[in-house]
């Protein structure tokens, strides 16, 4: 959701009538993939200067078949490559269907096995719905958090009796570039892959673990990459 624009310099910002309460501030939308679909639609048309229902009706009368041959059509024909593609893809072949679903439905989904572990997310989404600069994205697997220039965490329901948030974060170091503590007493460094930008790892059993001192971790987090 965007933030509001703050007040011009000298202006004077409004307020509510005398004897009338602010209204609350609405909560934020997490993005869902429906957002994928849209933007990759918009790109098709800046790209081509035709919609994704023009080049549906075109790749039809051309008799594609399948989604290989939309792409060697798309590519080798009109030089339309990338995720332009999947606008014209998703609309002849289908969605899948956790692409179509809306931010509750993706999170009911995560712990509709698991619903004892889903309070530890919500801790964590409540937390990111009230902090300026961070944008929530749902995913089938897992719900990310982005700031204003990448996504810094991710909530994982990774057993059956916990939930992992991974983290973009770098700890404290001492003088001479040694770790200085690890900034959270379940601070587990871990690294999935060497291109992964997640190197931190704390796992959560239950949401009164989402105290303070977690909330304050996210918050670094968030500042080092904004």
């Amino acid at each position: 959701m965007p933030v509001p624009e703050p007040p011009a310099p000298g202006s004077t910002p409004a307020v509510p009538p005398a004897g009338t309460a602010a209204a609350p501030p609405a909560a934020k939308q997490p993005g869902t993939w429906r957002h994928m679909v849209e933007s990759n639609q918009a790109m098709l048309l800046r790209k081509t200067g035709k919609d994704t229902a023009w080049w549906v009706e075109q790749a039809r009368q051309a008799g594609i078949r399948n989604d290989r041959e939309l792409r060697d059509w798309m590519r080798d024909g009109y030089g339309v490559t990338g995720y332009a593609q999947y606008a014209v893809s998703w609309e002849l072949f289908g969605y899948p269907d956790f692409m179509l679903r809306d931010a509750d439905e993706l999170l009911d989904g995560q712990y509709a096995r698991h619903p004892d572990l889903r309070p530890i997310a919500e801790a964590i989404l409540a937390w990111a719905d009230a902090t300026d600069g961070v944008h929530i994205q749902m995913r089938k697997g897992f719900v990310s958090l982005h700031s204003p220039r990448r996504k810094f965490a991710q909530v994982t329901r990774s057993t059956n009796s916990a939930v992992d948030l991974t983290l973009r974060y770098n700890p404290p170091k001492d003088d001479d570039g040694g770790a200085h503590g690890p900034g959270h007493p379940r601070l587990e460094q871990v690294r999935t892959r060497p291109d992964d930008p997640f190197t931190c790892r704390v796992r959560l059993a239950g949401p009164g673990q989402v105290d303070d001192k977690l909330l304050g971790l996210l918050a670094e987090a968030l500042a080092q990459n904004t």
